[in-house]
């Protein structure tokens, strides 16, 4: 085993540390008070040849592995959670099924501009009565000549106010089940075809979260993404690679909290000495260390068995899950370090806090992978 990053790993982490203290950090809070999206951040991006980082170079990707877009999701989450989910929903949820299951066409048409930065990347699948459940999908698509005629709405989308086309989920053939819903790319601006962007959140405030609306929305034939009735296993494996992201987010947030706290440790003195002098600190601070560098190698670990071609279906689940659950401790730690100064704003540990708790939900709920990992374990 070599723990060691390569040199193309080791040089797109020095950019995008250098990117995400210099370019991303400093309007942070600011974002986060006023819910303004980071466009100009993600257009710097585009320059910098990321926005297809681990996509194919033939369709303006950057031919990277899955650690190197764990690696920059973790940095840009590692000073703002914002920008590092817009950037891991836009590769994981927006180009992944376009890579995976589109054709050469479709690639050229619309993995191109997602890669080069033009417009961002969106899924749709989340309904009201379809969370957990995902294969309890309303949304229809009745085909109509050599068109799909779809009709339904999605909640909880990330990305789609920027985003110019986007695959969703629909139902083709009611009786078959799950092996009766199929994916579709549609472009935003279809008639019969809205996004609202109306949610009040907790956390990530300078993210896009929207609802979808379709009605009578009609989109060609060739607009199918794969083969029909496939789109619950596309979507399974869709979400097996964004468990990846969500992971390395959640080791960034936590990362970018741990160093907050033992900076903070370092500097507060009371009973004239400082906060990291007492045992009770230093074994908060070792913990919140250990959580982060064991979170940090599982999605490591599935990155590598995703890009071996192995199954990695369990390692994902196991690396969000954990990430997600050591992410929550170690933020609420943060603060409790912090002691009364954690509670305020200016001292950013409460937005890190706030930003943690989508990842214990977003792409499989932690009780939701414990499900998965319990299958995939032989549990019947």
């Amino acid at each position: 085993m070599n723990f060691n990053l390569t040199d193309e790993q080791a040089m797109i982490k020095n950019v995008i540390r250098d990117f995400a203290e210099g370019e991303v950090a400093p309007g942070a809070d600011e974002r986060d008070k006023t819910g303004e999206f980071p466009l100009d951040v993600f257009k710097k991006m585009a320059k910098l040849d990321l926005m297809g980082l681990p996509f194919p170079e033939e369709y303006g990707g950057g031919g990277a592995d899955t650690i190197s877009f764990a690696i920059v999701v973790e940095e840009l989450s590692r000073v703002c959670g914002s920008t590092g989910i817009t950037y891991s929903a836009h590769v994981s949820l927006g180009g992944a099924p376009i890579n995976l299951f589109g054709t050469h066409e479709q690639k050229q048409k619309y993995l191109t501009p997602l890669c080069r930065g033009e417009y961002f990347g969106a899924f749709g699948l989340t309904e009201q009565t379809a969370g957990s459940d995902a294969g309890g999908t309303r949304t229809t698509a009745v085909q109509d000549g050599n068109e799909w005629v779809i009709n339904g709405s999605k909640c909880y989308i990330t990305n789609a106010s920027y985003a110019k086309n986007l695959a969703l989920t629909a139902v083709t053939d009611k009786e078959k089940g799950t092996n009766g819903i199929s994916s579709f790319i549609v472009p935003t601006d279809a008639a019969g075809f809205s996004v609202v962007d109306n949610y009040e959140k907790m956390g990530l405030h300078a993210s896009n979260t929207t609802e979808l609306f379709m009605e009578d929305v009609r989109v060609p034939e060739e607009n199918l993404l794969g083969v029909r009735g496939n789109g619950f296993k596309q979507f399974l494996a869709t979400l097996d690679g964004g468990r990846i992201g969500i992971g390395a987010m959640a080791v960034g947030i936590a990362q970018g909290a741990y160093e907050k706290a033992l900076a903070y440790a370092q500097e507060r003195v009371q009973f004239g000495q400082t906060l990291s002098k007492f045992q009770a600190i230093q074994f908060k601070l070792a913990d919140m260390a250990m959580y982060v560098e064991l979170a940090r190698n599982m999605v490591y670990k599935a990155s590598w068995l995703k890009d071996q071609g192995r199954k990695f279906t369990m390692e994902a689940a196991i690396a969000k899950l954990y990430a997600s659950e050591i992410c929550m401790r170690v933020c609420d730690q943060a603060i409790q370090i912090h002691g009364g100064n954690g509670y305020m704003h200016e001292y950013q540990v409460e937005r890190f806090f706030r930003d943690a708790k989508l990842l214990e939900i977003g792409e499989g709920t932690s009780e939701v992978l414990r499900m998965v990992i319990s299958r995939e374990i032989g549990c019947k």
